[in-house]
């Protein structure tokens, strides 16, 4: 996980979710894998996955039949990912600034809500210096549908992300620097079945939560239970389906 513009070093929300790995890694949701097969394709790659966090985008990639090496700054998360990640050929310390990596190593470099946190203007050539020729660069977000009027209401105690918003900002053009292309962009329809005590878990994983202090935790707890208890889309249901919006980017070298 990263920051976007300051020191790796800095102490900041990316920093937030190491003390969290075990409930970052079972509250969040996976990929499709339609989508993973658009950003990497089916023949087999060198895929690099840069800040893969617990690995749920790393697995993803490893069963649809890549070579995936997995890098990430926090020491803790990248230990849960080594421990839950079978198949994997490395796991990596490392930022996206400064890729532990040889020039022209990987055909697909995949970052999983990710990229917002990387310092563009350092992190692009290093993405670049490491792609190979005909390669492609593919951020990939989970973004939660917002026009779902549950999932509105429950997430309106907490601030948007970096990532909801730059999800919808690398379409923008020159988003991705000089050294790339304009992206190509697709958007998948991805759901998930969820119950009370998930979204809470989900809630808690956000950084936004574990950088509150006691008195706004406990202030997000009350509203979104009030949600849960109350909103008539979720009436008499024990478990109720999460939909996701899961933007994908390919980018190639310019």
């Amino acid at each position: 996980m990263y920051c976007k513009t300051m020191s790796i070093e800095a102490n900041r929300p990316s920093r937030s979710f190491g003390q969290a790995a075990d409930l970052y890694d079972a509250a969040r949701p996976t990929y499709p894998a339609e989508a993973l097969a658009w950003l990497a394709g089916d023949a087999p790659k060198d895929v690099v996955d840069i800040g893969a966090g617990t690995g749920l985008l790393t697995r993803g990639l490893i069963a649809a039949g890549h070579r995936v090496t997995a890098v990430e700054p926090d020491p803790q998360m990248l230990a849960k990912l080594t421990a839950a990640t079978t198949g994997l050929v490395a796991g990596l310390e490392g930022t996206a600034e400064a890729l532990p990596l040889p020039d022209a190593s990987a055909d697909v470099l995949t970052a999983g809500q990710a990229f917002h946190w990387f310092d563009r203007p350092k992190a692009l050539p290093e993405l670049r210096r490491v792609l190979r020729p005909g390669g492609v660069l593919a951020p990939i977000w989970n973004l939660r549908d917002a026009d779902t009027p549950w999932v509105t209401a429950v997430w309106a105690s907490i601030d948007a992300s970096q990532g909801e918003r730059d999800a919808v900002a690398a379409t923008d053009p020159g988003y991705f620097g000089d050294l790339f292309a304009e992206p190509e962009h697709r958007v998948f329809r991805h759901e998930r079945a969820i119950d009370r005590a998930g979204v809470l878990r989900l809630v808690h994983s956000r950084s936004y939560y574990l950088t509150a202090d006691d008195a706004l935790r406990r202030r997000i707890d009350r509203d979104v239970t009030d949600v849960l208890d109350h909103h008539p889309d979720l009436a008499g249901k024990e478990t109720f389906t999460l939909p996701y919006n899961t933007h994908a980017f390919r980018v190639r070298p310019a």
